[in-house]
């Protein structure tokens, strides 16, 4: 008979003594009968049971009360605050407002700038819509300011959850968000793409930064695709009897093919257009485009990772290439360097295993390409690490790649998601947490970058929710302060999570605060 040792407990398996963790303080003892490894059991069951949605976090608080941060758990230890941070990310809030259809199906991005308004200067939140009929806007979010009189007031309604009684605490309701004629207009075809871009103090000579947001185009028939710039250093004046936004923009360049995406560098000098002949980058001083990749396939996304020394392209075939952007390159694309690419083609009988080559021009090294099933939808470049990016394609793949290991395939999945033939934007959340996505049967889904894990699969549209963005977690200014950070914590400011999301069928708006 083993030896009785205080604050010890005896296991017979593995023939050896195990600490029992004393009372929180303040509570009342635990019976003699219950062991460790009993608690632990009855911890895990607590923790599987916080990951279902609409769960209560309570049991939760009480497992780490027993074991701290690090939390016992069937297939090892968890970390507490990511087990909540699951648990809040799968129970949002989400509101569709009024009289927005057809606006951002496009394209979509959030931003936080100044306002000029008849008692001065402010700031707010506002939204820049993009349509596939074409049209762009400007949309004032957040608080409604009530000397918004040349605009419309649209109003939310909540949509998810649709039972008041699956949720408890829905939060506060969003006020309406602000549409103005004054700023909106109709593009010559069909919006693309939109990107938002700053140049750093350090390149301008007044020491400003310039703001501004890129967009594309996609041309047709009685159009060339274009690409634009929106200048955004003076405040926006969202309902004057002036249109702004006529004055804003103006465009860059204009081509003879169609423009399928686009993305701006990070100091914001130039562009990289996606098009069906290929990839050029386009300065935006001068507008003069140089061809950095050629080939048959359309060039349906495209992402500059961060540092600016290469692009992503991921093609109507299903291949994903990075070209190398750092030398100087041709305004035509005779001296692009030639390479043959083995892809499997996307009609091929399953199971065959028939590959064939494809000829692309391009400072590219072919031995790293990627080979995903179906045509790439979207490309994601992470900002902590370079090294990492997410790509999409129309088979419904959702993966995370590191360029280090491109030869091993992808370093996690993510499942759930479905596509067939759309472009479907993804979308990070500024700590680069939680990725969020549509799918072509109108549901929403979030999934953890880091796990692969499904938190949230909900239907609350009934057109396919194509673009998405999370809250920007910095705040982009005309001039910095020495003493200022360009970026914000997410948090700061009592602002929680926030998403935006565009659907044919108008805006919705998504909170966990």
């Amino acid at each position: 008979m083993p030896q009785h040792l205080p604050g010890f407990y005896y296991d017979a398996q593995k023939n050896r003594y195990f600490p029992i963790k004393g009372p929180i303080p303040g509570s009342s003892r635990a019976s003699s009968s219950t062991t460790a490894p009993e608690l632990a059991q009855k911890s895990t069951r607590a923790t599987n049971l916080c990951r279902r949605t609409g769960v209560r976090a309570s049991n939760l608080l009480q497992v780490r009360e027993l074991y701290g941060n690090i939390i016992p758990f069937i297939k090892g230890k968890c970390n507490f605050k990511e087990e909540f941070e699951k648990i809040r990310i799968s129970q949002p809030v989400v509101w569709k407002f009024s009289e927005t259809d057809k606006i951002a199906d496009g394209a979509l991005e959030q931003m936080h700038v100044d306002v000029q308004t008849p008692e001065g200067q402010t700031e707010a939140d506002v939204l820049l819509t993009g349509g596939l009929n074409g049209s762009l806007s400007f949309v004032e979010v957040g608080k409604v300011r009530p000397d918004f009189d040349f605009g419309v007031k649209c109003m939310p309604d909540r949509v998810w959850p649709f039972n008041k009684n699956d949720q408890a605490d829905c939060g506060m309701i969003p006020g309406p968000i602000c549409r103005s004629a004054r700023a909106s207009l109709s593009m010559s075809s069909n919006v693309s793409c939109i990107k938002l871009f700053e140049k750093q103090p350090s390149t301008i000579e007044d020491g400003s930064s310039i703001r501004g947001a890129l967009i594309s185009t996609l041309g047709s028939e009685t159009s060339r695709g274009s690409l634009n710039i929106v200048k955004l250093v003076e405040p926006l004046d969202l309902n004057s009897s002036v249109p702004g936004l006529n004055q804003r923009i103006h465009e860059v360049a204009s081509f003879n093919c169609t423009i399928w995406t686009a993305d701006c560098s990070f100091n914001g000098s130039r562009a990289a257009i996606g098009t069906n002949l290929g990839a050029a980058l386009v300065d935006l001083e001068t507008g003069v485009a140089s061809w950095v990749f050629r080939s048959k396939s359309d060039v349906f996304a495209q992402q500059f990772v961060e540092s600016g020394n290469a692009l992503l392209c991921g093609l109507r075939n299903g291949v994903i290439v990075t070209v190398d952007v750092r030398e100087k390159q041709e305004g035509n694309s005779v001296r692009l360097i030639s390479h043959r690419i083995p892809y499997s083609p996307l009609s091929k009988t399953v199971g065959s295993s028939t590959q064939k080559l494809f000829k692309v021009l391009g400072n590219i090294d072919s031995s790293c390409t990627i080979k995903m099933p179906s045509s790439i939808s979207c490309l994601v470049s992470l900002q902590y690490d370079d090294h990492y990016f997410l790509a999409s394609s129309m088979d419904g793949s959702v993966k995370l790649y590191d360029h280090r290991l491109i030869r091993r395939g992808a370093v996690q999945s993510y499942e759930g998601h479905v596509n067939s033939h759309t472009r479907i934007q993804l979308a990070v959340d500024s700590s680069e947490k939680f990725l969020m996505s549509g799918g072509e049967d109108c549901n929403l889904r979030l999934w953890s970058i880091k796990s692969g894990e499904l938190l949230f699969e909900n239907k609350f549209s009934n057109s396919v929710p194509s673009t998405v963005c999370w809250r920007r977690a910095e705040r982009l200014v005309g001039v910095q302060d020495e003493r200022q950070s360009y970026r914000e914590y997410p948090y700061q400011q009592g602002h929680g999570l926030e998403a935006w999301l565009g659907s044919r069928e108008g805006l919705f708006y998504m909170d966990w605060s």
